[in-house]
């Protein structure tokens, strides 16, 4: 096929344009835009042949579409930007991957920010989603009560935002998806009870303390609800790396007496915490009991086996798209919220109390 026009050492040099592409071709530069632009029928015909050697020649010099420029005419990028608040949770992976997914199944591009659970952080790295002109916004549920003014933005751009999180008063308007961490810790405190525990520890390792509080209110009110009064001393506040589970376990293993369970935030945390345990000669779940929240890929694989609370991550993840979506769509209709149901996952860390 003939280069008229681009010389080799232009083709390597310069990023190929739709006039190259329509002198490859020997079409005009309004087919090319036609027909790079996936549109068929309407007022111009294209012939299939000229339609397949318009695509050969940008396939040919590596034509790739200005975004910015697209973005402009069509007033849309079809990107979907993603603010993730911990790279090291592979939870928080679970939940991108479901993310990806449904995204690429609906045609479009993801832009993943982390935000290190860093409230200016958080601002900024939505401020650059802002400048990207993203048609939508998956944000965890953080510092997002800081954000009022980049939501407003983002409103006017007629871009969609879901928070993956409970709804607040603050933010009422907002789309959600709610993992249902709530009714799972229900569930867990309700196993450890049955199995005899009454004296449980919680390692509560999180930056921001609305991302645990569902789960810390039912610790209470079912220890409260089985006549046990909630003791400060079994809660532990952490970092969120496995090195401060591992920290908190030990100074929670130092009480006396000793809890006979421990309940930990994510299942990342007790990792370290049943490090420590072993760390000081303890049988589990023979000795102390240990569980977790959202089955993480690795859980089934530790040892012992960790008990856990399961929310279909990835699910979390695609119905965020779907919301996202379904508000680009219709902007007007009322604020959608969804729960993803947890379930008790048991296997072998959690035992009946000593």
């Amino acid at each position: 096929m003939s280069t008229q026009g681009l010389s080799a050492t232009d083709a390597l040099t310069k990023a190929p344009t739709q006039a190259d592409v329509a002198r490859v071709a020997q079409v005009s530069r309004a087919t090319v835009s036609y027909v790079l632009s996936g549109r068929r029928g309407g007022p111009i015909s294209v012939a299939e042949e000229t339609r397949q050697r318009v695509l050969r020649a940008a396939e040919q010099l590596g034509y790739q579409p200005n975004a910015a420029a697209q973005t402009l005419r069509l007033r849309s990028s079809r990107s979907i930007g993603v603010t993730i608040f911990d790279l090291n949770n592979p939870h928080s992976w679970q939940i991108v991957r479901g993310v990806d997914q449904e995204a690429k199944a609906q045609g479009y591009s993801l832009l993943l920010i982390s935000t290190i659970m860093n409230a200016e952080r958080e601002r900024e790295s939505v401020r650059e989603l802002l400048r990207r002109r993203i048609d939508g916004l998956i944000l965890t549920q953080t510092h997002h009560n800081q954000l009022k003014k980049e939501f407003q933005i983002l409103s006017r751009q007629h871009s969609a935002v879901v928070l993956l999180g409970n709804q607040t008063e603050d933010l009422p308007d907002l789309d959600t998806v709610t993992p249902g961490h709530g009714d799972g810790a229900v569930q867990m405190m309700q196993h450890l009870l049955e199995l005899g525990h009454r004296r449980i520890g919680f390692v509560f390792g999180v930056a921001a303390k609305p991302l645990g509080s569902e789960r810390m209110a039912a610790y209470c009110r079912l220890l409260h609800n089985a006549g046990v009064a909630p003791d400060e001393s079994l809660v532990e506040y952490c970092g969120v790396t496995i090195a401060d589970g591992y920290e908190a376990a030990l100074r929670l293993l130092q009480c006396r007496p000793r809890p006979t369970a421990i309940l930990v935030i994510n299942d990342l945390l007790a990792i370290g915490v049943l490090h420590a345990a072993a760390e000081q000669g303890l049988r589990v779940p023979a000795d102390i009991s240990v569980a977790g929240f959202d089955d993480i890929d690795m859980a089934p694989y530790l040892n012992p086996a960790l008990t856990t609370i399961r929310v279909n991550a990835e699910e979390v993840g695609c119905m965020a798209v779907r919301l996202i979506l379904d508000r680009v769509r219709t902007p007007d209709r009322p604020p959608q919220h969804v729960c993803v149901p947890a379930r008790l996952i048991q296997r072998d860390s959690t035992g009946p109390a000593p």
